[in-house]
């Protein structure tokens, strides 16, 4: 990818990316799934002052990507990029919410995430815990 300014995520882009990846991952957005994203950045104190309508525009950023070979390699550079560390605990919470939304994870959400636990470096002991969290948030 080419070093264009213009492609430099803000950090609340790169937490919406890394929820639009997580939906997408299993190629079947479901409705369930955008509306948390939705709400996340319409409730969340980190999303204050966020364009609603840049959701669109990384979506298809995100979309984009991953038609590419090295796409989700991508993603995560752009990610490690413009997301402060203080926020990827954050990050790995919103995408695990998002799995979580539908009741179901696939295989290839859960190898997302393990994908994104070592990208953003959280600790496993942590993880489990912004994962039990999931869990329970979205039990029926």
């Amino acid at each position: 990818m080419p070093d264009d300014p213009s492609l430099a995520l803000s950090a609340q882009d790169c937490l919406v990316a890394v929820m639009v990846a997580v939906s997408a991952s299993d190629e079947d957005i479901g409705t369930t799934e955008l509306i948390k994203i939705q709400a996340a950045v319409n409730l969340l104190p980190i999303f204050a002052g966020y364009d609603a309508d840049r959701i669109k525009v990384v979506s298809q950023m995100v979309f984009d990507l991953f038609e590419q070979e090295d796409g989700l390699d991508a993603l995560f550079g752009l990610v490690r990029e413009g997301l402060p560390e203080r926020l990827h605990e954050t990050a790995y919470a919103l995408a695990c919410d998002v799995a979580a939304a539908d009741g179901t994870l696939e295989e290839t959400e859960l190898r997302l995430l393990e994908e994104m636990r070592y990208e953003l470096t959280i600790d496993r002991l942590h993880a489990a815990a912004i994962e039990r969290g999931a869990r329970a948030r979205h039990l029926t």
